[in-house]
């Protein structure tokens, strides 16, 4: 646990009057270092080191660590678990309920064994304008799968145009540079079998990656250039694309977009999908709601911290006559709020300016301020 050099990193935010980097580092990442040295010297003075016995609990958790397998996430009631899919991914993605539920049920489906089980959990295209939530699905799909929205493999399709790039999937032929290093997408899933693969703007890759792919959705399996077989079979692979966006953005039918998806891409491709889903652009009133929950977001991060912070409406009014827009969805929103409020209170942490345990409502009158 590296705490002095998180305190020299500090120090150099201070001196570089980057405040908020700084407020991170002395309100989170700092003081979470601080209990975790101090759990663990509790941990070796209340217990010996080495125990007779070891619980199936115990375990888990460590063969967890070591593969990045979420056994412990297993072991609970997965039946459950899939249920409850659809809800909880709505607690994180607000206004897309349609295309939630195709996903959950989709992967309801391949998991209760009515599928092949040898192909992946789920195979999606997800289609729709930027912002409106494709890839925070894949997140949420992550944390309530795989016990963490970390656990994704995100690949840039527009980096694979050209026929000579495409090796660089499953990793460069024996002579050439780079063999040794494996494929970016086999050695990754090799890693990580159990996470989500994000292809982002698939409409750009070249026809050779579809190749791939095909084998992919057909057997749930790859093999790399040093001549391992990959599983597939627990990843859950998602492809997007702004295809037909302008459609939905004019208001136009979602068939148009289907259309254009279908001139787009092979029969063979399509036919493998389990679902082509169609993300709506998100409207005002949806828009209103997503601030909310960014600013309950933000509220419960810094009461985390023992700093009580909450909103005016008048803050998700600004908020919404300053950032909203249909073309881009949510991002505006998020990028607003990171630095006009987020920037305004880790500079009043920094300045003493706020107590801890003090409560404070941030209005709107003109500018954004914290009144007690």
């Amino acid at each position: 646990i590296n705490l002095e050099s998180k305190r020299n990193d500090l120090q150099n935010a201070f001196n570089n009057q980057d405040y908020e980097t700084a407020a991170k580092l002395q309100y989170s990442v700092i003081p979470e270092l601080e209990k975790e040295i101090k759990n663990l010297l509790e941990a070796t003075k209340n217990h010996t080191l080495i125990s007779e016995t070891v619980t199936s609990d115990q375990i888990a958790e460590i063969v967890s660590k070591w593969t990045h397998i979420p056994v412990t996430k297993l072991m609970q009631a997965d039946r459950d678990k899939l249920i409850n899919l659809k809800s909880e991914l709505q607690k994180r993605v607000i206004g897309q309920d349609h295309a939630l539920e195709l996903v959950s049920e989709a992967i309801i489906r391949q998991r209760s064994g009515i599928k092949n089980d040898k192909k992946p959990i789920g195979t999606f295209l997800f289609l729709g304008p930027t912002g409106v939530g494709k890839t925070e699905v894949a997140r949420a799909l992550a944390y309530n799968l795989f016990d963490d929205d970390r656990q994704i493999i995100r690949i840039d399709m527009s980096e694979y145009m050209e026929r000579h790039s495409v090796s660089r999937l499953i990793g460069a032929p024996p002579g050439y540079v780079g063999y040794d290093e494996g494929g970016q997408l086999t050695e990754s899933v090799r890693r990580k079998p159990y996470s989500i693969v994000l292809l982002d703007e698939i409409e750009k890759a070249h026809p050779d990656v579809f190749n791939i792919l095909l084998q992919i959705m057909d057997d749930g399996r790859l093999t790399d250039n040093q001549g391992r077989t990959v599983d597939f079979k627990n990843t859950i692979i998602i492809m997007t694309s702004n295809l037909g966006s302008e459609y939905l953005l004019n208001g136009e039918s979602e068939s148009k977009v289907i259309d254009l998806v279908k001139r787009t891409f092979k029969p063979e491709f399509i036919n493998r999908l389990d679902e082509i889903i169609v993300f709506n652009p998100l409207s005002k009133e949806v828009q209103i709601k997503i601030t909310e929950k960014l600013l309950t977001d933000l509220t419960n991060k810094l009461k985390s911290r023992d700093i009580l912070v909450s909103f005016d409406h008048s803050v998700r009014d600004q908020v919404i006559k300053d950032a909203y827009s249909e073309e881009y969805g949510a991002r505006p929103l998020i990028r607003y709020i990171e630095k006009h409020i987020e920037t305004l209170i880790a500079k009043l942490i920094i300045k003493d300016e706020i107590k801890p345990n003090h409560e404070y409502v941030m209005i709107y009158e003109g500018e954004y301020r914290l009144k007690d």
